[in-house]
């Protein structure tokens, strides 16, 4: 079946007369069909940033083992730094070629870039908004050099994708000799700590079945945070394509160790996605055009990202009533992932945590009654409540910090506050007693 393939894929650039050099941005022949090589993906990307300068901006991670430059794609509207709401934009990490020779990988994370990239530049709205709100940073191909030798492995003949330093083993065939013994590998978690901390969805692109995988790989288990994972595994399902397998990695390809996707969830706390797109490997092209045989893929890379603003809780309070020595709390999740340890802060104006609750659970998308014990609460003028919780259950996930709205708050009854009054108030004080003063004086020389 391959050679077959391989057989008419030649057929089809002879007949074309083209050789397989790309240029870029252009869905040809040569694009639709031929399979990115270092030197034609450079030339492309290198291109865009050129073309797009207002939402492209073109960096590299590091270099593999020969030097070549593992080029990540950092796609937004650069002309604004926040939402319209002055909100921080949300951040997708995408990484694709692991395996060198997993080439429609490779191509999917080319897909995803083109569709954002040139979408802004054809005032496409999804585009547009996406971009307005986003920070996508792709990797297009972190193997370099096993991408132009058609190799799984990179250079010292390690499995990259075993590699990471998460649960990493030498009992996994070419895992390295120890984590992150490769520079392709330690370049890219490099990055994801430098850059993409704060991200909220990373998809690793690979080639060999077709499956959209969840963690973990390493073990059967269901990840903690299974219920964000199964929300997502539906909704595709009803809204895109019922027959895509969504399952969790371990179950749903083999069990592996060292992977991006695990390090991804276990040590970043991202939600991670591995998509692998197809069953082919080892051939330089493909006879249906590549945007034709990714369509679905693409559509799936799509909703994740459009939708990445719900791929963590979010809690937003409907309101805060503190009196006798409780703080009755009403929450609602926004998101689509539980929080299993929020708690409300009483901080002054420098930030100073003065008070603060027990650990509640909020689950996803759920409203959430709680009564929590205030009776050290002392509040002082200037002090406000913020709500401090996990984005996840996964003990990597990042903390926030978020501030209650002062609208839904109610006091009443024997609440402690402190005496000392604010400074501006201070010297209010100050000055009337000066005044008072004054008058006295004035009083008694008359």
């Amino acid at each position: 079946m391959q050679r077959a393939a391989a057989l008419a894929l030649v057929a089809l650039v002879i007949a074309g007369g083209v050789a397989p050099v790309a240029t870029a941005q252009q869905p040809d022949l040569t694009q639709e069909h031929w399979y990115h090589s270092y030197a034609t993906l450079t030339i492309d990307l290198q291109a865009w940033e050129d073309d797009y300068p207002e939402v492209v901006r073109l960096v590299t991670a590091g270099t593999t083992l020969y030097g070549r430059q593992q080029w990540v794609l950092q796609i937004s509207d650069w002309s604004v730094e926040n939402k319209s709401d002055g909100s921080l934009k949300e951040k997708v990490y995408i990484d694709g070629g692991h395996h060198g020779n997993e080439h429609l990988g490779t191509e999917l994370a080319f897909l995803t870039a083109e569709f954002y990239i040139e979408g802004w530049g054809n005032g496409d709205a999804e585009a547009i908004e996406v971009l307005q709100n986003t920070e996508i940073h792709i990797m297009v191909l972190l193997n370099a050099d096993g991408n132009d030798a058609d190799t799984r492995w990179n250079m010292n003949q390690v499995d990259l994708n075993r590699n990471y330093d998460h649960h990493w083993t030498e009992d996994e065939t070419a895992s390295g000799d120890g984590p992150f013994s490769e520079p392709e590998t330690s370049n890219n978690a490099d990055y994801m700590h430098e850059w993409v901390t704060e991200a909220d969805l990373y998809v690793t692109m690979h080639t060999g079945t077709w499956i959209l995988a969840y963690p973990w790989g390493f073990t059967p288990n269901m990840p903690s945070d299974w219920e964000l994972f199964e929300f997502i595994r539906d909704d595709i399902h009803e809204k895109i394509d019922a027959d895509l397998p969504i399952r969790n990695a371990n179950a749903g390809i083999y069990p592996t160790h060292g992977t991006s996707r695990d390090y991804g969830y276990g040590i970043m706390g991202y939600p991670c996605f591995t998509f692998e797109t197809d069953d082919e490997q080892f051939l330089l092209g493909s006879v249906q055009s590549v945007s034709d045989r990714l369509a679905l893929e693409l559509e799936v890379m799509r909703y994740l990202i459009s939708n990445v603003w719900y791929w963590r809780a979010r809690l937003s309070v409907d309101s805060l009533e503190v009196e006798d020595g409780y703080a009755d709390l009403s929450v609602t999740n926004l998101g689509r992932a539980s929080t299993a340890n929020a708690t409300l802060h009483y901080v002054d104006e420098a930030g100073e945590v003065l008070w603060h609750s027990d650990n509640f659970s909020v689950n996803a998308s759920n409203h959430t009654d709680v009564r929590l014990d205030a009776s050290g609460l002392s509040m002082i003028s200037g002090g406000h409540f913020e709500l401090y919780y996990q984005k996840r259950v996964i003990d990597a996930a990042l903390w926030v910090n978020e501030p209650v709205n002062e609208s839904v708050l109610s006091v009443a009854g024997d609440v402690s506050w402190d005496l000392l009054p604010a400074p501006s108030l201070l010297l209010s004080m100050v000055a009337i007693a000066l005044a008072a003063i004054n008058r006295e004086n004035r009083r008694f020389e008359q």
